[in-house]
């Protein structure tokens, strides 16, 4: 029910192989930091090919690919792969276990750990992303946070679609968003939140549990407009 392709085309990521066919999807979270450090093994000592500003702080071990761009004041703390025509703007924070396609922006103010985002995703403005995976053309509208631990500290859980609970075995697992899928500004998403492909998150929503594919969450705010004396 929950296996990777059907919220992920794993034909728009390089890193296929943290996926397991028969397993939940997001049992890749827990292999990202084993696989990445195997990764950067791969091109050690020749791992900056990208342009990197002298002004941004890039430290540990960091793969910046051919065409990516670091811009002034992005703080890198690696492991992290940054991958061909990315660009990590001004302000971004990337924090350990990081893993980004090809093409995608990286916008200020905005906040990864753990996480891995599949190719032409774009989370640009003041974002928190951790313990999570991104689909291919996902994007965050600004303000968007994927919460990643419950409030009382237990493992993660996901709803199962017939009122029963699994236990991920994850204590930090934020979201899943599956391929084109649209996050209005200032959404929550609650740990363990799974969303399907093509879905558009209407803005200031909050967000908990399993949201099929071609779904609209839309929510009413109610308004009381009064005359100014």
């Amino acid at each position: 029910m929950f296996r990777a392709e059907n919220y992920l085309d794993l034909e728009n990521t390089g890193h296929s192989d943290l996926f397991v066919s028969e397993e939940p999807v997001w049992t890749a979270i827990s292999r990202i930091e084993h696989y990445l450090d195997h990764l950067l093994e791969t091109v050690r000592g020749d791992s900056i090919h990208g342009t990197v500003s002298p002004q941004a702080h890039v430290g540990g071990s960091v793969y910046v690919a051919a065409d990516a761009i670091v811009e002034p004041g992005a703080n890198i703390v690696g492991p992290a792969w940054i991958g061909s025509g990315t660009v990590v703007r001004s302000g971004a924070y990337i924090r350990a276990n990081v893993i980004v396609g090809n093409n995608c922006v990286l916008g200020n103010s905005s906040e990864f750990k753990n996480c891995l985002l599949f190719d032409d995703c774009e989370v640009p403005h003041f974002n928190y992303v951790g313990d999570s995976i991104l689909g291919h053309k996902a994007h965050l509208g600004a303000g968007v946070i994927c919460s990643n631990v419950r409030l009382d500290r237990r493992n993660v859980q996901v709803r199962d679609g017939e009122g029963g609970l699994i236990d991920t075995g994850l204590r930090k697992f934020g979201a899943v968003v599956g391929d084109r899928t649209e996050v209005g500004c200032n959404t929550v998403l609650s740990p363990g939140s799974i969303l399907g492909r093509d879905c558009i998150l209407y803005p200031v929503s909050h967000w908990q549990g399993v949201l099929p594919e071609k779904s609209i969450v839309k929510h009413k705010q109610d308004l009381d407009i009064v005359r100014r004396h």
